[in-house]
């Protein structure tokens, strides 16, 4: 029986990646883009390409960013597949290699009972360019959700994942059922299920 359910957020949860919408803003989206496509397939060290990607919005006001993180679109079925976990009792958490500007504002559409993501550096409202938090690295995810097993009494059995890149892999080894969400196929090969069409209810089947 699943009592917990950690979902990645960026091209999980939301359609898109929160940093290519920041990118936009600035203009160097294209640059965004290739980075994170290659790091979402495991050709990049995770740290080394969200450094570079922070890096190019540099100079952003804060309130921008605050404002686009306020207005992201969900994945088709977000709201209910939550809804629905939860009422079955189930914890759900959001674990981001994005931004809690972004998990922070989600929390309060879809319902979801924590994140853990990184933040964006700002001095005097300006985005420095610089980030810090909790899932910072390719390994972050599986070193939090094992503390969280261990915090919460959970066997690996009880604990299920969702999520679409390479970065996910690590909290896949800690989950008894994992779900690859319209996923990269470095991620596929560690699934027990893979979904293909883009709407989340379809998890549904499987709890």
């Amino acid at each position: 029986m699943i009592k917990l359910c950690v979902f990645d957020f960026d091209s999980t949860l939301m359609d898109g990646e929160t940093i290519g919408f920041f990118a936009a803003k600035m203009g160097t989206q294209r640059q965004v883009s290739e980075i994170t496509k290659r790091a979402m397939a495991g050709e990049l060290d995770f740290f080394e390409s969200l450094s570079e990607r922070v890096a190019l919005i540099k100079g952003m006001k804060l309130s921008d960013a605050k404002a686009i993180a306020e207005s992201l679109p969900f994945v088709c079925g977000a709201s209910e597949i939550i809804a629905y976990l939860k009422n079955k009792g189930i914890k759900v958490i959001v674990f981001s290699g994005g931004f809690h500007l972004a998990t922070d504002a989600a929390q309060k559409k879809l319902g979801f009972d924590a994140s853990f993501a990184n933040y964006l550096h700002e001095k005097n409202g300006i985005l420095t360019g610089l980030f810090g938090g909790e899932m910072m690295f390719g390994y972050s995810k599986g070193v939090l959700l094992a503390q969280l097993k261990s915090l919460m009494g959970l066997r690996t059995s009880e604990v299920m994942c969702v999520g679409d890149g390479a970065n996910d892999v690590s909290m896949f080894r800690e989950a008894g059922l994992k779900i690859a969400f319209c996923a990269n196929e470095i991620l596929k090969e560690h699934a027990s299920v893979c979904i293909e069409k883009k709407d989340l209810k379809e998890i549904m089947k499987y709890v």
